[in-house]
């Protein structure tokens, strides 16, 4: 069968293009269901899957230098079909493994809750021990535990953890589009983008216009992306890319600016 697959790709092709669906999405599934049948008996990263892919790319070529001019569309959809059929079960581990680090981020989050539960008990517990103190000394005890509730520098470690878990998720959707990610496996890297994106959020702080403004077109990349994704668009990748700039542009400001520079230098 690996001889035969540019005579069945080019025989996939000419169906298609006499049935009138010979488009630029039908060239990626062609090419993808052919490389994933044959690349089956290869080792990945061998030379023979290497040479499966060129020659199923070169398949597509040969059909369709005939009409001339422009083929950067049908060279791009054979690439991409190519890339999605010789790393499907790749992208299956990949996908197992991002279920198991979903699993244990959220053991992590409950263990951390519960610490900071257990943490809440212990000061509340000394804090009522405080009263019956001397005024002086509860005054002290009260200033070091507020100080231990409120402080900055642990939320704002927060913030910026969340912000660079987004900035992850946005990045893995990314490079799953562009190398040949399911669908389904794109959405939960741009949902996990969410889920941290509001986590980093302010939830009662003054922000600059512009700030706000940003957040805002961050949130709107987000919903462009999942809905280009589910109408199965071919701009999901152009948009990706809009994203994570995006993102990166709004993480990289330090909003309140002056309130956070002070908290790192104190």
């Amino acid at each position: 069968m690996p001889n035969n697959i540019k005579q069945q790709i080019q025989a996939d092709l000419q169906q298609a293009k006499e049935t009138g669906q010979l488009r630029t999405e039908r060239i990626r599934e062609i090419v993808k269901s052919a490389v994933s049948q044959v690349g089956s008996e290869f080792k990945q990263g061998s030379s023979e899957l290497r040479n499966l892919v060129k020659d199923a790319v070169s398949a597509v070529i040969e059909n369709f230098q005939e009409k001339g001019g422009e083929l950067k569309d049908e060279v791009t959809a054979s690439i991409e079909g190519a890339l999605e059929g010789i790393n499907s079960k790749r992208h299956e581990s990949i996908a197992k493994t991002q279920t198991d680090i979903k699993r244990l981020q959220a053991q992590l989050d409950g263990e951390e809750e519960q610490l900071q539960q257990e943490v809440d008990v212990i000061l509340a517990e000394i804090e009522e021990t405080g009263k019956e103190k001397p005024a002086s000394t509860k005054t002290a005890i009260d200033s070091a535990i507020n100080a231990l509730k409120d402080s900055e520098e642990a939320g704002l470690l927060k913030k910026r953890y969340a912000q660079l878990q987004a900035q992850l998720a946005i990045v893995r959707a990314n490079l799953a589009a562009r190398y040949g990610g399911r669908n389904m496996e794109v959405q939960d890297y741009l949902d996990e983008a969410k889920h941290w994106y509001d986590k980093a959020r302010p939830q009662a702080e003054s922000m600059a216009v512009q700030v706000e403004q940003k957040r805002s077109q961050l949130e709107d990349k987000l919903g462009e992306a999942g809905t280009s994704l589910a109408r199965k668009e071919r701009q999901i990748k152009q948009t990706l890319r809009e994203l994570l700039l995006t993102a990166a542009d709004l993480f990289k400001d330090k909003e309140p600016a002056n309130k956070e520079r002070d908290t790192i230098h104190k």
